[in-house]
């Protein structure tokens, strides 16, 4: 059988990979760049977006090299959500990228909630009203930048920057329209009532166009740049959670992905509209999966990784130095010194105010019931409970939205550590799977670029020959026990300490 290739690109907020994958889903080739994010006052984050472009290219043309292959089917993208950024008529930057987790257009969404309904915000869009939100940062450009906004030409994202970059057409696709707080959900629509509320001209927005579908051929000038004897198809991608969710095979109503990094963020997929009240206050958008007739939620906590990498910071020199002489990794190594039951200490994760379903950034981390017989390793066992345990609150506070999970995959950095997998699977009392590939928002990127041109008929049938679980969790009946008696006791950590937070605020 003739291999075929598909590059998968995964663009996020600090750095860009590309993988070259044949038509099984074995990976070839790979590069990763990493690039800045501007913060020079409160609540910025801006980026370059040349400069991300360029380096992506350097990615390409390493996995290209590293992969010893001169033709590649098709591409596809897996783009960071809600970056926006406004072009002339020719897509040339007119300002630095206003990244998602630029929390500057909090004003405008407070004066638009004075005003108009969020509810029925919700109710069309599917959005809650939040700064972190495309339209949001339209509105800021409006009132901050407005000579900019007037020039703009369109307000574009990552996704129709890189597609026109690369040589094909400007179109955004409706995993990321869907999830703008300007489409509408039900008429697959940009919605004209939403956009005038906001003083957003529709004709400043781009076309919608399907996740999966063609979107144009590579320039033939950058494609020999990168070391191609031909031009790929481009296939439009999507936002980075549904794409991963592909990469790890969810693709089906009841399975869920965990994705563990520096946050953690769990995301389900579902058949019928999910447009309720407990999915408004718990801040769960509903939008649409890249898999056709399929939508997709996602839940966001602040910490996961970089809560570890705190205790490395405070607490782990004596372990860092053990793994360097080891040479094994600081993370695994450390929670081998941790216990398998649960930690004697309790942890409040908010060490970055929380994430939903609570989204309160004026709680703080906590750790308590400590003696003097506790050790730096029930503190950081206390911290992997923690994680897990407000995991768990947002599981259920999905179940309470009617999105029920049954299967739950892993992926990110927190699929590589056996002991988080393992509490997880006790806390939670789910079965959770690992994936054979670690790079799931590639992979998912090249199933919709296999789909898109039709070797595969769809993307279940593309997942099921590319897409592999490797390790499986189970829970164990009597930690099961011992965990749910200490999330008991966690669920009334938040409200206990909630007056003391507010005080040092």
């Amino acid at each position: 059988m003739e291999r075929l290739y598909y590059m998968g690109i995964d663009v996020g907020t600090t750095g860009c990979k590309t993988v070259l994958f044949d038509q099984k889903g074995t990976a070839y080739g790979e590069a990763y760049r990493e690039y800045p994010v501007i913060c020079t006052m409160p609540h910025q984050a801006e980026q370059d977006a040349d400069l991300v472009f360029a380096l992506l290219v350097g990615t390409m043309s390493e996995a290209v090299s590293k992969a010893g292959i001169q033709s590649v089917e098709a591409l596809s993208i897996s783009v960071q959500g809600d970056a926006v950024m406004p072009v002339d008529a020719q897509y040339q930057v007119l300002h630095p990228v206003i990244l998602g987790m630029d929390y500057r257009p909090k004003e405008q969404c407070m004066e638009y909630g004075k005003v108009h309904d969020e509810w029925k915000l919700y109710e069309i869009t599917g959005q809650p009203l939040h700064p972190i939100q495309m339209m949001a940062k339209i509105m800021w450009f409006y009132k901050n930048r407005p000579q900019i906004a007037e020039k703009a030409y369109k307000f574009i994202t990552y996704a129709e920057f890189i597609l026109h970059r690369l040589g094909g057409e400007a179109v955004i696709d409706d995993t990321m329209a869907s999830r703008s707080m300007g489409y509408d959900i039900r008429n697959r629509c940009w919605s004209g009532e939403i956009l005038k509320t906001m003083g957003i001209p529709k004709e400043k927005l781009s076309e919608v166009r399907r996740s999966g579908s063609a979107a144009g051929k590579m320039d033939r000038t950058l494609a020999e740049k990168i070391g191609l004897h031909n031009c790929p198809i481009l296939i439009a991608g999507g936002h980075d959670q549904p794409v991963g969710a592909i990469g790890a095979g969810v693709i089906r109503e009841g399975m869920a992905v965990d994705s563990a990094g520096t946050a953690e963020v769990l995301s389900a997929v579902y058949k019928e509209l999910k447009i309720n009240r407990n999915m408004h206050d718990c801040f769960y958008s509903c939008y649409y999966h890249a898999v056709p007739s399929l939508y997709f939620s996602f839940a966001h906590m602040q910490t996961g990784g970089i809560l570890q990498r705190w205790y490395r910071d405070a607490f782990g020199h004596q372990e860092a130095a053990e793994a360097e002489k080891l040479g094994r990794n600081f993370y695994e190594y450390a929670q081998t010194k941790c216990t398998d039951q649960p930690s004697s200490v309790l942890v409040l994760p908010h060490f970055n105010g929380s994430g939903t379903p609570l989204c309160d950034m004026d709680s703080k981390g906590a750790v308590v019931g400590l003696t003097l017989s506790s050790t730096r390793h029930d503190v950081l066992k206390g911290i992997l409970d923690s994680l897990c345990y407000e995991l768990r609150t947002n599981l259920e506070a999905m179940q309470r939205s009617g999105i029920v999970i049954h299967e739950l995959r892993a992926v990110g950095g927190g699929a590589r550590s056996p002991m988080w997998l393992q509490t997880k699977a006790n806390v939670l009392g789910a079965v959770i799977r690992t994936m054979e590939s670690k790079e799931a928002g590639c992979l998912g990127a090249a199933v919709l670029a296999a789909a898109g041109t039709g070797y595969y008929s769809s993307i279940e049938e593309a997942c099921g020959s590319m897409v592999r679980t490797a390790d499986c969790y189970e829970p164990e009946p009597d930690m099961r026990k011992r965990y749910q008696e200490k999330y008991e006791i966690f669920l009334e950590l938040y409200e206990s300490l909630k007056a003391v937070n507010r005080r040092l605020n």
